[in-house]
């Protein structure tokens, strides 16, 4: 049964999760069972046309200091949203996170609008938007990544899982806007250059840029991050 956008974002409490689960779904990535427990992502849409991505769990936890028995993984999800959109770091829209507790088993919904207008690095490249684009255009985007990521490891946040898929991008024009998806195993690092480090070496290992466009990315990176980081030239 689907409702408006408005009117599900008035509902709060238990009854908040019930009313969400009842809108019908597509599956975009099928519950996968890892961290003890499910998560799958389902694409929904109300009934004013709004196309949202509902991530459900249920016993999906991770454990800190904090949380020592765990806790929902969509609620630490949550956190690293908002605290991006505060950096400046574009991010999926948040419209509801809530979880509550099934016969002692956590559940969990984390719901996001869509990036209209965007496709991930791996969709433009596979689809070859790479030849497409031009080598100039193409180390651009890049450069825009580069400044992105810093914005978000310059505020300490570790983004934890930068596979091509969760890059994406909107060219429109001269205009490139970049934005990070899935946030489920960001965190806060005491130090910023950690963040840095961490990150910077999963993007240098799943990418398969030249070295012009590696120093592209970095060119963009070292600009927004304020100060050099060690290795990043290698």
């Amino acid at each position: 049964m689907a409702a408006d956008l408005a009117s599900l974002q008035q509902i709060s409490g238990e009854n908040a999760i019930d009313r969400w689960l009842q809108i019908p779904g597509k599956w975009v990535e099928e519950p996968n069972r890892r961290r003890g427990g499910e998560s799958g992502v389902q694409r929904v849409l109300t009934s004013d046309g709004r196309l949202l991505y509902r991530k459900q769990q249920m016993g999906h936890i991770y454990r800190d200091l904090l949380h020592p028995f765990g806790y929902p993984t969509a609620i630490r999800e949550r956190n690293a949203l908002k605290a991006a959109e505060a950096l400046g770091v574009k991010v999926p829209t948040l419209v509801y996170a809530g979880c509550r507790k099934v016969e002692g088993e956590w559940q969990a919904l984390l719901v996001t609008e869509s990036l209209d207008g965007y496709s991930s690095l791996e969709d433009c490249y596979a689809r070859g938007d790479r030849e497409r684009w031009g080598e100039q255009l193409h180390q651009r985007i890049l450069q825009q990544y580069g400044t992105t990521l810093a914005k978000l490891n310059a505020g300490h946040w570790q983004h934890g899982c930068l596979y091509l898929k969760h890059v994406f991008v909107r060219v429109d024009g001269d205009k490139i806007d970049v934005a990070l998806i899935d946030m489920e195993k960001a965190r806060r690092r005491f130090s910023a250059k950690r963040a840095a480090r961490h990150d910077l070496r999963q993007v240098k290992r799943r990418s398969s840029w030249t070295e012009a466009q590696w120093q592209a990315f970095v060119y963009g990176y070292q600009a927004a991050f304020g100060s050099a980081i060690k290795g990043l030239q290698t």
